[in-house]
């Protein structure tokens, strides 16, 4: 018969595993390093072309990565709490690494456009705008969600 010492180590590890494989918000996803050397001999018509493609990317891996975790969220709290088997289906499709490559590019692109004095500074504050309003639509949208939840 197992004891209940080792019972409860194992529950530990388990939960450990299953939290280690929840999706991250995009928020706390951070930016891994890209040379701007990459983009040197881009002209600033190709950067500014680069930026706008790995923006509109970022935005459509946001969303995939904030229903991710949203997701994972929702098995997570129904796995403690009720069932168990619920927190197996927190192996979804995580897209942090994704995520986290494009937010470098981007700011590879930003200091490339720098290094060249590309007059394109409108099109990195559009950006910007752009991809914090979706972020503040989506945890509007969270928000609301949970709030409909109680």
């Amino acid at each position: 018969m197992l004891s209940e010492k080792f019972i409860k180590r194992v529950s530990v590890v388990l939960l450990g595993v299953f939290l280690a494989s929840c999706a991250t918000p995009p928020e706390k996803v951070s930016a891994t390093y890209v040379s701007p050397l990459t983009y040197q001999d881009y002209s600033c018509d190709q950067v500014k072309g680069e930026l706008q493609r790995v923006n509109r990317k970022i935005i459509e891996i946001t969303g995939a990565q904030q229903k991710e975790a949203n997701k994972d969220a929702v098995a997570m709290g129904v796995g403690l709490v009720l069932f168990w088997p619920a927190l197996f289906f927190l192996m979804g499709d995580d897209k942090k690494d994704e995520l986290a490559r494009l937010k470098g590019e981007y700011d590879a692109l930003e200091t490339a456009a720098i290094k060249k004095d590309c007059d394109i500074a409108e099109e990195l504050k559009a950006a910007r705008k752009e991809r914090e309003e979706y972020a503040r639509k989506e945890a509007e949208r969270k928000k609301a969600e949970e709030e409909d939840e109680f």
